[in-house]
């Protein structure tokens, strides 16, 4: 079965994707998904978009990580939506759905941005904190986020006994200034340290205005691949609503597989 597809990138955060409004991609499975996102074996990828119909909204973000697994991942959200404006979708003001409901989103000039769920509570525990903003983070404050740590504590917390069934986002978060902060992210279902992490990024921007408690409403981030902007409102029960994620998204490249040859 021959598979047309797009490379975009957030930030570093790349990904495979895919028109499947008519269903016809439906069947793919996680072993392909495997190998389509393998760097070496196939296109390469942290991972792959199904962009699908939806009965209620403007489509259906159906994201799978490079493993095959399921979640939601803001910077394929924004990529997602960039991609949708070449299947001829309107998305200078747009509502999809995905794994965790719906998301609204808009265009302006270079910036896709993108509305996040609300997060009800984050647990803390000294320098140490727990949160899911789409996906489950941990988010640990850190003056080093070189990619050895962030690999090698990554691993530490995502297969501990705690997490290892389920598995979480790990993050380093190194604070700059009340509204700045530079993170590093280690993702489950990639297994690996990304160059950006949508929901790692508003989980830890977040994070650090719980610390500082400075009466802000954004953060913006440096991840290894860009920078993010994180916009917020804090309720009254120390929970988080009205969050925005904001970045580029940017067309790669665009090419023609055979699925068959390429997972035999």
């Amino acid at each position: 079965m021959q598979l047309k597809f797009s490379k975009y990138q957030g930030t570093g955060n790349d990904f495979i994707l895919i028109d499947n409004l008519s269903g016809k991609f439906d069947s793919i499975s996680s072993a392909e998904i495997q190998v389509l996102c393998d760097r070496r074996f196939g296109i390469g990828a942290d991972g792959l978009i199904k962009i699908n119909h939806s009965e209620t909204n403007s489509f259906y973000l159906d994201y799978s990580n490079s493993d095959g697994s399921k979640s939601f991942c803001g910077n394929g959200a924004r990529c997602a939506v960039a991609f949708a404006e070449t299947l001829g979708i309107d998305i200078s003001e747009i509502t999809f759905d995905a794994i965790d409901g719906p998301h609204w989103a808009s265009k302006t000039k270079d910036q896709i941005r993108i509305q996040m769920g609300d997060v009800l509570q984050i647990q803390a525990n000294k320098n140490e904190f727990e949160l899911n903003t789409g996906s489950p983070h941990y988010v640990k404050l850190s003056e080093d986020i070189s990619s050895d740590t962030i690999l090698n504590f990554g691993k530490s917390i995502r297969f501990s006994s705690k997490y290892q069934e389920k598995g979480i986002n790990v993050n380093l978060l190194k604070g700059i200034t009340p509204t700045s902060i530079e993170i590093a992210t280690y993702e489950r279902g990639v297994e690996n340290e990304t160059l950006s992490c949508g929901t790692g990024a508003t989980a830890c921007a977040l994070v650090w205005d719980k610390i500082q408690n400075a009466n802000v409403n954004f953060v913006e981030i440096k991840v290894k691949g860009g920078i993010l902007k994180v916009e917020f409102t804090r309720n009254k029960s120390e929970g988080y609503n009205n969050i925005y994620l904001s970045g580029p998204a940017n067309f790669i490249y665009s090419g023609e597989v055979n699925l068959s040859k390429t997972t035999n």
